[in-house]
């Protein structure tokens, strides 16, 4: 370089992680089989679109999270990987080839979600019921857990054609503080977020409701306990907790990394405040040991349905 060439500022390093969030890299058989069989269906997953760390684990054991309406959000959140753009036209195709990948993986439990689409007039919310109703044809044995958008701005409707359809697990994520969504999640509204789960126990009961936060994005710890609190009032069954991680230089920055210990005291915090269940530690993500989670959650329910018979 010369002395008259300009001199290029540095780019700014991502703090780098700790040891408890190192994860291997993908290289199992059941990885590579488990990519081959969603390509040929041509359908996308959120393990590979919002880089998941954990995909190298699940898809081993032949477990994807299926992303349905195609592969790009027409939302820009801070600390989403997912593309941002106009999406394609949806697949009629898309439904049947969900339930073709459960069978054909052998799923006892399926998570279904999908990107953001502002752009149709029910958000998406028909493909789900689409999805759920092929599921429920193809693999009758297979529990169904959604984790859908928020659907903001749409029809009540929209959301009460999924509710019919009747998913085993209704998951929406909160993701973070009511403070922070101006600059982490500027597309939605937090109260709005916590309506729609509240509206799913409203309508049917029976069916579980779930909800994630990241942490490490600069939220305070009483900040955290509100949110939980506001889960509980909305009668959330299913609280995860896990740390966020910037996918790329253009992603909001890590504030912190939240250490194992004080994952164990959220948990215990959160527990305490009545959730049936709760999965808090730096690598919990939405779907990660969902089946497990879902087969725990449906025991506590019971046992708790147990206690209150013989109280009464």
């Amino acid at each position: 370089m010369s002395e008259a060439d300009p001199i290029m500022p540095a780019r700014p390093e991502r703090p780098r992680k700790p040891d408890w969030i190192r994860v291997k890299a993908p290289i199992s058989t059941g990885f590579m089989e488990t990519k081959k069989l969603m390509r040929s269906l041509n359908l996308a997953t959120v393990c590979e679109e919002a880089a998941c760390p954990n995909i190298g684990e699940c898809w081993t054991k032949k477990h994807a999270t299926v992303m349905i309406l195609g592969d790009t959000c027409t939302r820009a959140c801070a600390f989403c990987n997912v593309k941002t753009g106009m999406p394609r036209a949806v697949d009629p195709l898309e439904p049947e080839h969900v339930a073709t990948a459960a069978a054909e993986l052998g799923l006892e439990h399926i998570v279904v979600t999908s990107v953001d689409r502002d752009d149709l007039p029910d958000g998406g919310a028909m493909q789900f019921v689409k999805v759920i109703e092929a599921l429920r044809r193809n693999t009758p044995s297979t529990t169904i857990e959604i984790l859908t958008p928020d659907f903001r701005n749409k029809s009540e409707a929209a959301v009460e054609k999924i509710i019919a359809a009747r998913p085993d697990v209704y998951n929406h994520n909160l993701e973070t503080v009511p403070r922070l969504y101006p600059t982490i999640r500027p597309g939605a509204r937090y109260y709005a977020s916590l309506r729609l789960l509240e509206s799913v126990k409203r309508h049917d009961p029976s069916i579980f409701t779930k909800s994630g936060v990241m942490v490490g994005l600069g939220e305070e710890r009483m900040e955290v306990h509100q949110v939980m609190d506001d889960m509980r009032s909305a009668d959330i069954d299913f609280l995860t907790m896990g740390q966020y991680l910037q996918p790329t230089p253009r992603h909001a920055k890590v504030a912190e990394f939240v250490t194992p210990q004080a994952f164990s005291a959220y948990g215990a915090i959160a527990r305490a405040k009545g959730f049936l269940l709760v999965a808090a530690s730096p690598l919990t993500r939405s779907s990660y040991h969902a089946g497990d989670d879902f087969a725990k959650m449906k025991a506590a329910r019971e046992a708790k349905l147990a206690a209150a018979a013989r109280q009464s």
